[in-house]
């Protein structure tokens, strides 16, 4: 008896590399021209290494969404926040970068994967519930 998947049921590291390659391939989410050269936030040194790093954080913020919902700008900046390292000084957080994380909640808003939550920040749309469950259902899920 084969049961639908849903993003809960599989990995979310196998969902995520799945959904990034699927928005590649749709061609709906156009790469900002500062993509090669933006740091993810002020904490970091260097720009990331992975050419579609900006696919991978968009399915990861999709999926965060389809699960909690409500999370807006702010949220997403201590999510992918991290240890900023301070020389000699002892280390504290560091939020990551709060334009890249709009830029991509607004692109997302466009192709009809979210809305705004009238309590402030975003949801998923039925469309974009629809469109993360088929990746879902395409991951296999090798038995244990």
């Amino acid at each position: 008896m084969a049961t639908a998947k849903t993003v809960k049921d599989v990995s979310p590291h196998e969902f995520v590399k799945a959904y990034a390659a699927h928005l590649k391939r749709s061609g709906k989410m156009e790469l900002p021209e500062w993509t090669d050269i933006v740091k993810t936030g002020v904490l970091k040194e260097l720009a990331p290494y992975d050419p579609d790093w900006y696919y991978i954080r968009a399915a990861s913020m999709a999926r965060k969404i389809y699960l909690r919902g409500g999370i807006g700008v702010g949220a997403f900046r201590r999510i992918y926040g991290g240890s900023k390292r301070n020389g000699s000084r002892p280390p504290h957080f560091g939020k990551s970068s709060g334009s890249i994380a709009r830029n991509i909640l607004q692109q997302l808003q466009v192709m009809g994967i979210i809305e705004m939550e009238p309590r402030g920040g975003r949801r998923i749309t039925s469309n974009g519930q629809r469109d993360l469950d088929q990746v879902a259902g395409r991951i296999v899920v090798v038995a244990p």
